[in-house]
């Protein structure tokens, strides 16, 4: 691959946004706009994804006069996110296709319209790479944690441009490579489907809804110990004996998460709600199909105490910690709690009361420890099969990454020497758009405007009166 002596390959040009596209905001939806014209379909943030356009809720806003015509899109416009606060979705942007006639944009998208220098397809691989995204990071404002584009910034936005024909060979060779990488992505999208299903099943079979003969069917209750945590208050966030304590956004399934443990007072009381190795907890209050929620304490950290927000279960005699956890796992799966919670503002919520009575099959103790250590067995090899999936969709997005890189440094296709180069067509598009602008009128000196004044100033002055009559024929005609 040759290069110039700006180290882009032949025939490429570095250039900036706004040269090789228009680029203008959008209609600001006002809830007492005066219509002068009908309703036109609106195109807003939530329709645009990256690379894919969600039609499948339009709304609709009424224009002044004038307006469709200067936020109409057109096919192969490209409308750009400004921002919604989320890095990782700053400047997200897709290709208008032109599906719905007369549509507009609402002013958090920019539209960014090619011209003849670009193809719109490479415009929005191009956008959407990181190649793009690292850039755009980089210029985006930032207000209290938020992430927003402002049309000014982005028409500044670099990109090495190459001739118009190697665009084309650029799209349709990437389109070819990513399908195959998005073809393999689907396949582990499905196949962790599977491993969702296949972990699930392991404890609805091993854990049975009918017990089998020589097993014991008894409640929560009744099978151990059950007792909600700490509430939590302002007046004890200091004071002469604080200690750690875990609230349900530490407990997921079977982990407790530690990197973000907070403490209170637990003066006088922390024994009575000090967790001890084996004990079970299960999320209180939490979203309906994750309400119950069980994990395993299992010594670390040290020394922990538990908020209201959590239960937590201390089995019995005759029932092993692993086993309780197994059927509340179990229970959690077959959506066994959700039969028993109760939901407010929007967050379900198990009591004890209610979770003491669900039932809970007791095997022998023998049995108890052969399912376990059956049921470790299995999810060991589940979790074996994740891991290879985590590690496969790595290395697609690592393909994917390399991908664009190699596609946008002039390495993914030959270039060739019979192209026109980008740069001679972007000087010739800067001409024609430099032709069609309008004609400055001449600027006028302060001295024109000062003669310009006076002399208006002269013609709108009054005539001078008439002289009166001063011959006698003249007096008479007069009269």
């Amino acid at each position: 691959m040759s290069t110039d002596m700006g180290g882009l390959p032949e025939g490429w040009v570095a250039t900036s946004l706004d040269q090789v596209c228009d680029v203008n905001g959008g209609i600001q939806k006002q809830s007492k706009r005066r219509p002068v014209v009908n309703k036109f379909p609106f195109l807003r943030v939530a329709n645009v994804g990256r690379g894919t356009l969600d039609l499948s809720e339009i709304h609709e806003v009424e224009l002044f006069e004038g307006e469709l015509d200067r936020f109409r899109l057109k096919a192969g416009d490209l409308l750009v996110v400004e921002g919604n606060g989320s890095p990782d979705q700053i400047g997200r942007a897709a290709t208008w296709k032109d599906v719905i006639p007369d549509a507009v944009h609402q002013n958090h998208l920019i539209r960014v319209r090619p011209t003849q220098a670009i193809n719109p397809k490479f415009l929005e691989l191009l956008w959407n790479s990181p190649v793009v995204k690292n850039q755009l990071m980089s210029v985006a404002q930032s207000s209290s944690g938020l992430y927003t584009l402002s049309t000014a910034k982005l028409k500044r936005v670099r990109l090495n441009l190459p001739s118009l024909a190697e665009q084309h060979r650029i799209v349709e060779a990437l389109e070819e490579q990513l399908s195959r990488i998005d073809a393999a992505e689907q396949t582990l999208r499905e196949a962790r489907k599977r491993i969702e299903v296949l972990r699930k099943s392991v404890f609805t079979s091993l854990v049975p809804e009918t017990a089998p003969a020589g097993w014991t069917v008894t409640t929560v209750g009744e099978a151990g110990t059950l007792e909600l945590g700490r509430a939590r208050h302002p007046d004890w966030h200091h004071g002469p004996e604080m200690r750690p304590y875990l609230r349900v956004a530490n407990v997921f399934e079977d982990r407790i998460d530690t990197s973000s443990i907070m403490e209170m007072d637990f003066s006088g009381i922390f024994e009575k709600y000090r967790l001890h190795k084996g004990d079970i907890l299960l999320n209180e209050g939490q979203s309906p199909h994750l309400v119950g929620r069980p994990a395993m304490y299992r010594g670390v950290p040290e020394n922990v105490a538990f908020t209201n927000s959590l239960l937590r279960f201390q089995a019995g005699p005759n029932v092993l910690p692993e086993w309780a956890l197994m059927v509340f796992r179990r229970h959690l799966h077959a959506r066994r709690f959700m039969r028993e919670v109760r939901i407010t503002t929007n967050i379900a919520h198990l009591s004890s009361k209610r979770l003491k009575v669900v039932e809970f099959p007791i095997p022998p103790l023998e049995i108890q420890k052969d399912l376990v250590q059956r049921c470790e067995e299995l999810l060991s090899g589940t979790e074996a099969i994740g891991r290879e999936v985590d590690r496969a969709t790595r290395r697609a997005d690592a393909l994917r990454l390399a991908l664009f890189r190699k596609a946008f440094s002039g390495n993914l296709v030959p270039q060739n020497p019979a192209d026109e180069p980008a740069a001679t067509l972007l000087a010739r598009i800067a001409a024609e758009r430099d032709a069609a602008k309008p004609a400055r009128k001449p600027k006028r000196t302060a001295r024109a405007r000062t003669n310009d004044a006076a002399t208006k100033a002269n013609e709108s002055a009054a005539p001078a009166p008439t002289p009166a009559p001063s011959t006698t024929v003249q007096q008479e005609l007069f009269q």
